[in-house]
């Protein structure tokens, strides 16, 4: 009995499959990934598996309204919108994996060629798409009046809003399609100033729940409460916020923002008090770890449920990036395919780079850590380099090394990242080279490590300070 209501429970994690295809993808490892929310925009992992031998693969998850998800295979994903209780099948055609060796597709994204099949006419991404395809060719062909260099005009904003509702009728006005529309459409009013912050909010926030589990509705608040309160209101100077920040006075701060007419339901200020917590993090205004404390503060005190996950989301987003942060853990194979693990090098401060041996700019960064080398090793034994080639191929970093007239200049450790993009990604690599550098506690030293052409390692964290004796005989103008 227990066996079948521990199995008829698992079932009830997923109501979403999704069964696929392919064509030159064998062995890759593909995830499904979805947003925990729209706040932190933290990415959860909600399945994955490795294409067979046959191409074939599937990926489930569980919905109870229509969310937003991405495939992804190494550093290229698609997102879709999937809907409780369906059954999606996709194809992923022949694809040149080696792009991202051409240009940098985290700045650039180079979408993953998924393509749908046997989606009946009235799926909710077909629908999707024609109201985007309604929307983009209406603005292409008045542009004109969108244009803000010169006048918009506003009765065209009403005639796509019309031309929405004939070409691409979303029924039910409670139905997510709906929805989509609706909140779309008004950010585009809030971007084109053709409504008001304030009318905006008191049609689309005030007096309506707040749909945590919408994602274009959060993109929708968001925009509305974007910059509102961090930079200061026109009631309280951002001073007197930086102020509260650094005394942790949380409750003086919500209070304060509570004199906006447009923050006045509880539930609503304290998500946008949220908000305002995410931009001051990233305003040099704003002391980052008080900003932090407080938004921990705000977790343990708020009487919203979602409001303490966001919180605790938001603060550890935060402090996995501060100075101080544990960093993970890895095993990847060195020149020999040994396998070394960060572990290994604890006790030590750890210079660690992700290069690709094949770009100029990490080229020119090798060359300036082969020059320091010597000398450095020499005057501190607790010093290494580390240098993790990211090119797909082995024997790139293998060649570069060993049959290159230069190579023997480059003895340090040097590892290859080995396919693990997830590793790229939670030491947040997302430009060719990148530094960081790690106590010998294992934690990290700096919030941005500085390159080594930056003059960084003549003046290193590791050099020892000579102190001076001090006669406390003498004068103190002698000593």
């Amino acid at each position: 009995m227990w066996v079948l209501v521990a199995a008829l429970s698992a079932a009830a994690q997923t109501n979403v499959l999704i069964k696929g295809t392919s064509t030159g993808a064998v062995g890759k490892h593909i995830e499904l990934y979805g947003y925990d929310d729209m706040l932190t925009m933290t990415e959860r992992l909600m399945d994955d598996a490795s294409i067979a031998a046959d191409g074939t693969f599937s990926l489930r998850c569980y919905a109870n309204y229509p969310r937003l998800v991405f495939v992804q295979v190494e550093n290229y994903s698609q997102s879709f919108y999937v809907e409780p209780g369906r059954t999606y099948e996709v194809y992923l055609p022949e694809f040149d994996w080696s792009v991202d060796e051409q240009r940098n597709v985290f700045l650039a994204p180079v979408p993953l060629p998924l393509e749908f099949l046997n989606l009946p006419k009235d799926e909710l991404n077909i629908s999707i798409s024609r109201f985007e395809a309604v929307v983009d060719s209406f603005i292409v062909a008045n542009r004109i009046y969108f244009d803000p260099k010169f006048h918009p005009q506003r009765r065209y904003f009403d005639t796509l809003r019309a031309e929405v509702r004939r070409l691409v009728p979303s029924g039910d006005k409670e139905s997510f399609l709906s929805r989509y529309e609706d909140y779309t459409l008004a950010e585009m009013q809030l971007t084109m100033k053709f409504a008001s912050r304030k009318r905006l909010i008191e049609r689309y926030i005030t007096d309506q729940p707040v749909r945590y589990y919408d994602e274009q509705y959060m993109r929708l608040f968001l925009a509305l409460y974007k910059g509102s309160i961090s930079m200061g209101t026109s009631r309280i100077p951002q001073h007197r916020l930086v102020g509260w920040v650094e005394r942790g006075a949380l409750d003086v701060y919500i209070d304060s923002v509570g004199l906006d007419p447009l923050l006045r339901n509880e539930q609503v200020r304290e998500l946008a008090v949220l908000q305002a917590l995410k931009e001051s993090y990233y305003n040099a205004a704003y002391d980052r770890v008080k900003v932090r404390r407080m938004v921990e503060t705000l977790g343990q005190r708020s009487k919203f449920p979602e409001h303490r996950k966001l919180a605790a989301s938001l603060a550890a987003s935060f402090a996995a990036r501060e100075r101080g942060a544990e960093m993970p853990r890895f095993e990847l194979p060195d020149i020999d395919r040994n396998m070394v693990s960060l572990d290994d090098l604890r006790g030590k401060w750890v210079y660690l780079s992700f290069v690709r041996v094949g770009d100029p700019a990490s080229l020119a960064e090798i060359e300036t850590l082969a020059f320091f080398r010597d000398s450095i090793y020499s005057r501190n034994k607790d010093v290494v380099f580390v240098s993790v080639s990211c090119d797909r191929e082995f024997q790139k970093m293998y060649h570069f090394v060993r049959n290159n007239k230069k190579g023997h200049r480059y003895n340090w450790i040097w590892l290859h990242f080995d396919g693990n993009y997830k590793l790229l990604e939670r030491y947040g690599v997302v430009s060719y080279p990148t530094f960081l550098l790690i106590g010998p506690d294992g934690r990290l030293q700096y919030d941005i490590t500085p390159a080594p052409a930056s003059g960084f390692l003549l003046r290193g964290p590791w050099e020892k300070k000579e102190e001076k004796s001090i006669d406390d005989s003498l004068p103190f103008w002698q000593r």
